[in-house]
């Protein structure tokens, strides 16, 4: 099988240089100083002598020497030397500081060079000249070791023969058999029923006869193979032959056979799978599953490791109620620049009649000098794309928008950063929905310049500018039914260019227990419009709405002043030391009142009113095509419960509310202004009551009616790993009702209100078996828009089942059902399609019920 790697590992994989170690690191030097009385030093390779300690014997070739008498002599005199210094030394010595631990590292030693060091109860010659050595023998070289009950070395040829016990260790690799013949220098050898395990990726298993034609590849016949580290693995891999091609991380079984439980569940005249957790080319686990929108699917990604620093992933996926999709993922990554471009293709899609793709292309590239462009380019065949092709998930299936990006950027100086961009949309149409929606408009392009200079004098300086070309893309009505007449209704628009310029200055005073940040803001804009499909104008201008001039500009200023204070005192909470704080905050904000009605509306809504939008400066939100008269104070209290001796926050309470000293008069169109002096309740409350369980409550509550405008509730219970319980509520009431509560009882309105309740687990209904799920329910709709139902079974050893059924709403009137089943072996792969990317993002907290096998390395098995 291949091995793919995640776009993070992806890149970690070819930006850290793997460099493959050239043998077991020496500890000659360590032997040398411990056994001085037992190891002698021989300049020949053909000569040897033997000294004893106790029973052992210790006997070392090569051309490696120690001059006892120099280092005893350099180090007397280092001594004294050191001796003298110190004691003239006046000061103190200094400290001692951290120094940097050594390393283990790869080492590239020449097979000339390469010393060899052998180790028996009892050694001795033939007349040949050959060593034989008998009782715990081991011939090591910097490279291999090689071990046995008697080892026959031939020190010319570097030829090793084993009987009984015998141990070949090369590369974190180790080979057990009871008689082999090896060559040391030409790394080839025969092996008689070998176990063995391989390198860093702990793969292992045994065979009735093995060959090793080199350092790289290694042959078994009748082989047994698992890369699971359980003493009883649950699955494995049999085969008449097996090679293992090290460098190539790669293994590949001949009329290959996978075991699960003994039973098997997977045969090929050719299997191919990793030897490490690297990527190799070659089929990936095939993933299979089914749902209503398009039948029973399987998929069989092919990967091509094509190089260090880019791959492709090509992915034929059949679904019965469609037909065949060709899906492709190329990524690349270069030294300034990364990306990747996906997309799939459908012809003739069986249920719409007609050829569906999707594209994506993502590039962000560094071009040097403070210089950057980034591309995102995202296109669909067409409206119900995602809906029909989302396998799992809510999130695609709910898209209505598709952004497309282009931007180059400088942010090479301390002050100042600008991009240039442009910005398109495709707006995905749900046909079963009562209304349409209108597309956004399309920035082509935007030009924006920022400058900011903080603490300068005491001053804060900020300046944002932008330049932008808007235009609508050509849309259907959303008024008037397919197809209909152009000349009668006629699409209606008002491209045109907006430049804005807002500039700040403020001057922050920060004491200790309070702060006061006075500010003063100048808003300037121009506006030049084309005006399509509106009625003739006043002035005879064919196109323009009457009175609404085609170029006007804006000149506002702002002005505000935030202050708070923060107080302290010690007080205890459930019975726990703990700190009350009291955090009063004071923000006046004073905007003056300028007749916007004419200017267009291009990307500005009304904002939604919370804590963080009542200290801003204005109410509307996006590009400032309205700024909101204003002549008001917000006023905000919190009060926080920290614990004394960690400092964590276990509980906070927070009001704010806004005053008003004058009426609203700038709108969006249609929109009635504001008349209360008193904006809504702000009300938060979060607690962390212990370390298990958390509340959080949030309220927007109008002052006259008493009537919640928005809600959101939740509490989460994780008493240990694995169980989870959570359940959050959400209200929001139509924007419409909020600005003119009248609007209920007009004709054809649409309540455009939310309300959901969403209720997400994870929990052990045994020490194997464990259940997960959420549920989310329209409270507004009275329907049910997605359910999740799972159950996970952990195996004893290196492999888990799922079985996971989803069903979720795609439109305002159509449901899609999907069942998948995976069986997860760990160390191999999965067969099925995997839920977890599903799981991780509908449960917030999902923890998998098997934690990943440690990363193991060559120096794990190091002698």
């Amino acid at each position: 099988m291949g091995r793919r790697v995640s776009e993070g590992g992806f890149k970690r994989g070819y930006r850290k240089r793997n460099v493959r170690r050239r043998g077991v690191r020496t500890r000659l030097k360590q032997v040398g100083a411990a056994q001085t009385a037992s190891l002698f030093i021989i300049p020949g390779r053909g000569s040897f002598r033997h000294g004893s300690c106790g029973d052992r014997v210790f006997v070392y070739w090569g051309i490696l020497r120690v001059h006892w008498f120099k280092w005893a002599t350099f180090s007397l005199l280092g001594a004294v030397a050191a001796a003298a210094s110190a004691q003239s030394r006046l000061p103190a010595p200094p400290a001692p500081e951290l120094i940097i631990s050594p390393q283990l590292r790869p080492h590239e030693v020449q097979e000339s060079d390469m010393p060899v060091f052998s180790v028996a109860d009892d050694v001795r010659t033939d007349e040949d000249g050959k060593l034989i050595l008998t009782g715990k023998a081991e011939v090591r070289r910097i490279d291999s070791v090689v071990k046995g009950d008697r080892i026959d070395y031939q020190r010319d040829t570097g030829q090793v023969d084993v009987q009984g016990s015998g141990l070949i260790m090369r590369d974190g690799t180790i080979v057990n058999s009871s008689s082999f013949s090896y060559n040391m220098d030409g790394e080839t050898g025969e092996i008689t029923a070998p176990t063995f395990i391989l390198g860093e990726g702990g793969g292992s298993g045994r065979a009735e006869f093995g060959e090793i034609f080199s350092r790289d590849h290694m042959r078994l016949t009748e082989a047994f193979y698992v890369a699971c580290p359980c003493p009883e693995p649950a699955w494995h891999i049999t085969s008449p032959r097996v090679d293992f091609y090290i460098d190539k991380n790669e293994g590949v079984a001949r009329n290959g056979v996978l075991f699960f439980k003994g039973v098997p569940i997977l045969a090929s005249p050719y299997l191919s799978f990793p030897l490490r957790k690297e990527r190799k080319s070659g089929f990936l686990l095939p993933t299979y599953g089914g749902s209503s929108n398009s039948g029973l699917e399987l998929s069989v990604p092919y990967y091509f490791n094509l190089a260090p620093n880019y791959d492709l992933t090509l992915t034929p996926r059949f679904m019965a109620k469609r037909g065949v999709q060709l899906g492709t993922e190329f990524r690349y990554l270069g030294s300034d620049y990364e990306g990747q471009l996906t997309g799939t293709y459908l012809n003739k899609d069986r249920r719409a009649d007609t050829d569906r793709w999707m594209y994506r292309w993502q590039h962000n590239h560094n071009l040097g000098n403070g210089f950057y462009s980034a591309i995102d380019l995202h296109r669909v065949s067409d409206d119900d794309y995602y809906r029909d092709f989302t396998s799992l998930g809510l999130n695609e299936a709910s898209i209505d928008s598709i952004p497309s990006m282009a931007t180059l950027g400088w942010s090479g100086s301390k002050y100042w950063q600008a991009h240039v961009q442009t910005l398109t949309y495709q707006t995905l149409q749900d046909r079963t929905a009562q209304y349409s929606r209108l597309p956004q408009y399309d920035k082509l392009p935007e030009l924006y310049v920022r400058g900011a200079r903080y603490n300068w004098g005491g001053f804060d300086l900020t300046s944002d500018n932008y330049a932008t070309q808007f235009k609508m893309p050509k849309y259907r009505d959303p008024f008037h039914p397919y197809p209909y007449n152009p000349s009668l209704f006629p699409r209606q628009s008002y491209d045109g260019q907006r430049v804005s310029s807002y500039n700040s200055i403020a001057y922050p005073i920060i004491r200790a227990g309070w702060y006061m940040v006075p500010k003063a803001a100048m808003h300037l804009s121009q506006y030049h419009t084309d005006w399509h499909g509106f009625a003739l104008g006043a002035d005879g201008y064919n196109g323009r709405l009457p009175g609404t001039p085609r170029t006007q500009s804006r000149a506002l200023p702002l002005l505000s002043l935030d202050t708070g204070m923060t107080f302290e005192r010690p007080t205890s909470l459930f019975g726990n030391a703990a700190i009350q704080t009291l955090e009063p905050r004071l923000y006046y904000l004073y905007v003056p009142y300028r007749d916007q009605a004419s200017i267009p509306i291009y990307d500005t809504s009304i904002a939604s009113f919370n804590f963080a939008q009542a200290f801003e400066e204005n109410l509307f939100s996006g590009g400032w095509d309205r700024i909101a008269n204003a002549n008001q104070l917000t006023l905000g209290l919190t009060s926080r419960w920290l614990d004394e001796s960690t400092g964590a926050e276990r509980l906070s309470l927070s009001v704010a509310q806004r005053l008003y000293f004058e009426n609203q008069k700038v709108t969006m169109p249609g929109a009635k202004p504001r008349t209360s002096t008193k904006s809504d309740y702000l009300l938060g409350v979060n607690a962390a009551l212990t370390d298990k369980l958390d509340l959080r409550f949030d309220a927007q509550v109008n002052p006259e009616s008493r009537e919640r405008n928005r809600m959101s509730a939740g509490v989460r219970w994780q008493p240990k790993r694995l169980a989870l319980l959570a359940l959050n509520y959400r209200y929001e009431r139509d924007p419409a009702q909020l600005v003119d509560p009248s609007v209920v009882n007009a004709i054809n309105y649409i309540d455009n209100s939310k309300e959901q309740m969403s209720l997400s687990g994870q929990w052990p209904l045994s020490s194997k078996i464990f259940a997960v799920g959420r549920v989310d329910y329209s409270l507004q709709e009275k329907r049910s828009t997605q359910l999740v139902l799972g159950f996970e079974y952990k195996g004893d050893c290196c492999w888990v089942a799922r079985t996971v059924y989803q069903r979720y709403a795609v439109s305002e009137q159509t449901t899609n059902t999907a069942v998948f089943f995976q069986l997860e072996l760990l160390g191999l792969g999965s067969l099925g399609t995997d839920p977890l990317g599903m799981l991780s993002k509908a449960i917030n907290g999902y923890q998998s019920v098997t934690p990943p096998i440690p990363e193991t390395t060559t120096y794990e098995r190091y002698e």
